[in-house]
């Protein structure tokens, strides 16, 4: 479907996608409801969550003829950008993984569960810290799986004779071991049992390795969303807090720093569209991995400098846990890693891209 939308329909599509994702992250409104979910399990709503799944945003990237809507990556940035701005906890970019993989291989056991919203389904694929490689040791830990405390059912990729088997373990009874993350979610370490598994894909490597990138091309989004907001709230600030009898947005060294940051988001924004717009293009290969890493890396990077610049912008408010802006650099500190760290993805930038002597 989506190739076959010209520049209007694409654009209209994506508005529509914004103006939609306002039902769980309302542009301006409060993060009440954030602040409730944040250190209990499972960290997000799974009624919210369903609810995604009914607007058909878990199954956003996947074909029609498997249930999903076969919108572009273009789509699926501009929802994740607006759910980052508003700070929404769900897993929504864990679970199209999961989704999209099931999709991709044929493997129909959770899939329309899974689409649903009905059935959280996580994909633990991650053996050690910050990689992007899919060893799929079958006894091997699978660490770092986002908000694993509120799974129904695990991925587990496992090397066989050479292919990357996917089994389905039930989260039930698998002694996943939960720890708290900076934003007040959680990531879990899960060890595989494959006795009580099911095997739902024989050959997922090639589905894996395009799945992980989407994923880290919608953190990007969701990092720009968090970055904007952000931004946003503390130029509010500087136009409204008054020191010395004059406003502190008409001080010429607060004013510099506030370009500055402007700055990396737009070259966030940038980097992430361009993303987009390549893999939906139809970039493959080489190209299609060089672009998700260079938004990547540029979305780790400028979210942690952003949202640092804009607690310090805001003063000594803006170190207490009580101010919302504190909330946007918690978030950026548990994803900017997510998916690749930005010296992982400049790293396999420089070896995809490497640089001419011309």
């Amino acid at each position: 479907m989506s190739a076959a939308l010209d520049d209007t329909e694409r654009d209209e599509s994506i508005r529509m996608i914004r103006d939609s994702a306002a039902a769980v992250a309302p542009p301006g409104g409060d993060l009440k409801r954030v602040r409730d979910l944040r250190f209990k399990d499972p960290g997000f709503d799974r009624e919210t969550l369903r609810r995604m799944g009914e607007m058909g945003w878990i199954g956003l990237r996947a074909p029609e003829g498997r249930g999903g809507a076969g919108l572009g990556m273009g789509e699926a940035c501009a929802l994740a950008e607006a759910l980052g701005g508003g700070l929404a906890p769900e897993p929504l970019i864990p679970c199209a993984l999961s989704a999209g993989l099931l999709a991709a291989t044929g493997g129909a056991g959770p899939l329309d569960a899974a689409l649903a919203g009905e059935m959280v389904v996580l994909t633990a694929w991650q053996e050690r810290a910050d990689t992007l490689d899919v060893p799929g040791t079958a006894d091997a830990p699978r660490r770092f799986v986002p908000m694993a405390a509120g799974a129904d059912l695990f991925l587990v990729p496992v090397r066989e004779g050479g292919k990357l088997a996917l089994y389905a373990q039930p989260a039930t009874g698998a002694g996943v071991a939960v720890e708290r993350t900076q934003d007040g979610g959680n990531v879990g370490t899960l060890r595989p049992s494959l006795g009580g598994a099911e095997k739902v894909a024989g050959d997922a490597e090639a589905a894996l390795a395009a799945a992980l990138d989407e994923a880290a091309l919608a953190t990007s989004a969701y990092l720009l969303g968090v970055m904007e907001r952000a931004f946003g709230m503390t130029v509010d600030y500087l136009k409204t807090r008054q020191q010395f009898g004059r406003v502190i947005g008409t001080f010429q060294a607060l004013q510099h720093r506030a370009a500055d940051l402007s700055m990396q988001i737009a070259l966030t924004r940038a980097s992430v569209e361009a993303a987009a717009a390549s893999l939906d293009g139809g970039a493959t290969g080489d190209a299609r991995r060089a672009v998700v890493s260079r938004a990547k890396a540029r979305a780790a990077e400028a979210s942690m400098a952003v949202t640092r610049g804009c607690v310090q912008l805001s003063g000594g408010i803006g170190y207490t846990d009580d101010y919302d802006v504190g909330l946007y650099l918690r978030k950026a500190m548990v994803l900017a890693n997510q998916y690749g760290s930005a010296a992982l993805h400049r790293r396999r930038f420089m070896a995809l891209v490497p640089e001419s002597d011309e």
